[in-house]
């Protein structure tokens, strides 16, 4: 609803718009995603469209069930761009924290989020955008190190209830 105050509630605000080692957005589902996040006026078009080094249409050949646009970036420019339109959206709140479970009602309806600190955060709706978060693992030779990206924490907490 246009107007409304949100909360991003992220790890690491510096890690707002990280990319992974290969830089794409796009293919035949996330393509897809994208666009319909384009078209509610969201964040990710216009980062990409500031940071793409290459766009190119997947199956181009084929038939237009199966095709998909699809954008290679500059890392360091998407990650700049991201952060700038972040930092430029009227009514959005970024905090560092990690949220470690939902707040429900009668286990049917969600009221919002709890910190790890504790802190209650209370909201009409809740978006999870967990990435790779959600129980996650890295495996260096034989050790498992729960972690996200490299250096970063798991979400365990939160991955406790969605699994529950």
């Amino acid at each position: 609803r246009m107007g409304a105050r949100v909360l991003l509630a992220t790890h690491r605000a510096a890690t707002i718009g990280e990319m992974s080692c290969n830089p794409a957005i796009g293919g035949l589902g996330k393509g897809h995603l994208v666009r319909e996040i384009d078209a509610l006026d969201g964040l990710m078009g216009r980062a990409i469209d500031a940071a793409g080094i290459q766009f190119r249409m997947l199956n181009r050949s084929k038939g237009p069930a199966v095709r998909g646009p699809r954008s290679q970036a500059d890392r360091k420019l998407y990650r700049q761009a991201m952060q700038r339109l972040v930092a430029e959206t009227p009514g959005l709140t970024v905090i560092e924290m990690a949220v470690e479970d939902l707040i429900v009602s009668r286990e049917t309806s969600v009221q919002g989020i709890r910190a790890a600190d504790g802190t209650d955060y209370r909201a009409p709706a809740v978006v999870l955008t967990t990435g790779t978060f959600l129980k996650g693992v890295i495996h260096i030779g034989d050790k498992r190190i729960p972690a996200g990206r490299v250096g970063e924490a798991p979400a365990v907490g939160l991955s406790e209830r969605l699994y529950g």
